[in-house]
């Protein structure tokens, strides 16, 4: 939110008010004054007028997990266990999602209560690459690198992914690189080939990097290289 629309939100201040107290600089964010009414305040920031604290902020956290198979990727369900189930944190309700897995995919998952930074490395315009390891049923040839590299066409969506890049490990297990997050994806793109995928595990998104330290159901929080990366 811009600070002249922060400031303007409390009813004693008109929004000529508030840019009038922001080129006199009595505005403080972070501690450091403020001239711009068009600089973009967070909620984790601590905002002041003179010495009149308007905003106390609120510590922005980010946090590392490695999902299990068999574990839900939201809030709250009513049949399975969610991944807020494995964390043990206070004010568990203000964190959310960037990004999901589904139920039987494991590997990297990412939570915050920083809903811009999420958005950061989740929207599709970012392309922020996510790298998935793959086993599956039947034999990984040649042409699935081509035709994923191509992009492959989705009937129900009426659009065609990405180019996507493919490594072939071994015959049955693959690591897919893929630039966006449809339904279902990688699932639907090995199913061209009528090759049913046995295990999938995300590695990565971003820069960000599942620890390997980290066993199945473990998180930990993300560093400041890893946050800043987005």
């Amino acid at each position: 939110m811009r600070l002249d629309r922060f400031l303007s939100n409390f009813p004693r201040f008109s929004r000529q008010d508030s840019r009038l107290l922001i080129s006199a600089g009595r505005l403080r964010v972070d501690g450091a004054i403020v001239h711009d009414p068009r600089h973009e305040v967070r909620d984790f920031q601590r905002i002041e007028l003179d010495d009149e604290l308007l905003q106390a902020g609120r510590s922005a956290r980010y946090w590392m997990l490695h999902k299990p198979v068999g574990v839900v990727s939201a809030t709250e369900h009513d049949e399975h266990r969610t991944v807020l189930d494995l964390l043990d944190q206070p004010d568990k309700h203000d964190l959310h999602l960037a990004g999901r897995l589904d139920l039987n995919t494991s590997g990297l998952l990412l939570i915050t209560n920083d809903g811009r930074w999420s958005r950061r490395i989740t929207q599709p315009q970012q392309r922020k690459p996510k790298v998935y390891h793959v086993t599956t049923e039947q034999p990984i040839t040649a042409e699935y690198a081509e035709v994923f590299a191509q992009g492959l066409y989705f009937a129900f969506e009426d659009l065609t992914t990405l180019p996507a890049q493919l490594e072939v490990l071994s015959s049955h297990e693959a690591r897919l690189t893929l630039f966006e997050g449809r339904y279902h994806q990688v699932k639907r793109m090995f199913g061209h080939f009528r090759n049913r995928v046995i295990t999938l595990h995300r590695e990565s998104m971003g820069e960000i990097i599942l620890d390997p330290q980290l066993a199945p159901g473990q998180y930990r929080a993300l560093t400041d290289a890893e946050i800043a990366s987005v």
